[in-house]
């Protein structure tokens, strides 16, 4: 019992350290960032030092190395949609160390709210307020003004993601219809041990290797509005499809670790 404890304990301690990682490199970078993103094309400098300096930090501070499985060579002059699966705050940090050329993120508007990290969002990112039929409405022609500068756009399309019971939550269908109004092919990512590694339930994870596997981009070229179902589910069949057959079952195995906690809870 007092093993448990002390562990759970030291966990605790560890995922505290995930925010004051993730916050110094805000704070002591703030005046840049904040200048950068004042400029036309000054994003392409945001997104190297988010990638290159934030994200690494981050990782490498938490004990975690990254590991990427190209399953396709990406063309990193085109622009894609980038979708994964979404079950850890770590998911942020792997996305900008993973995506083969700079995107812009489609984010909850309540991250706003976080202080120097809110303004920086704010500046950078795809803003929604998922309440609001006229903001997720106003996405696809802020989308379209982030491909037209030649970067890529990421959103994480499922719902009620928070549920650590759950493989993979159903998707949202606004991803998509994005990907098929701009004829933009889909790049599908598949975040396979977060899940167990860092999840969203601050008394569980370890550090670890973090695998992301990368899948060949799904062509939207010709399809219309009335498609779009069809290739939300085709998306979600292969995600799901890879954390379930995860020869390491990484994914699988923590659905039966919440189980049991919510349980026993």
């Amino acid at each position: 019992m007092y093993f448990y404890r002390l562990m759970r304990f030291l966990i605790i301690i560890w995922r505290i350290w995930f925010y004051f990682l993730s916050s110094i490199p805000v704070l002591l970078l703030f005046p840049l960032l904040a200048i950068l993103l004042i400029f036309p094309n000054g994003y392409r400098p945001f997104f190297w030092i988010a990638r290159n300096i934030w994200s690494r930090w981050v990782l490498l501070g938490m004990g975690f190395r990254l590991k990427k499985g190209f399953k396709t060579t990406l063309d990193t002059k085109k622009n894609y949609l980038l979708v994964a699966n979404h079950s850890s705050y770590i998911d942020i940090m792997l996305m900008f160390a993973t995506a083969p050329n700079p995107f812009v993120f489609v984010g909850k508007k309540e991250l706003v709210k976080i202080p120097f990290f809110g303004y920086l969002f704010k500046n950078a990112a795809i803003m929604v307020d998922r309440s609001s039929s006229k903001s997720r409405y106003g996405v696809y022609s802020r989308a379209k003004k982030v491909l037209e500068k030649g970067y890529s756009v990421c959103i994480f399309p499922e719902k009620d993601y928070l549920d650590e019971t759950i493989l993979l939550n159903p998707f949202k269908q606004g991803a998509f219809r994005i990907a098929v109004d701009h004829q933009l092919p889909i790049c599908p990512m598949v975040f396979l041990d977060c899940k167990r590694k860092f999840p969203w339930k601050t008394t569980h994870g370890y550090p670890g290797v973090l695998r992301v596997d990368i899948h060949p981009p799904v062509p939207t070229a010709g399809l219309k509005k009335d498609d779009i179902p069809e290739l939300q589910q085709k998306i979600y069949d292969l995600i799901y499809s890879e954390l379930q057959n995860d020869p390491l079952q990484t994914a699988v195995n923590a659905i039966l670790v919440w189980k049991k906690v919510t349980k026993t809870s």
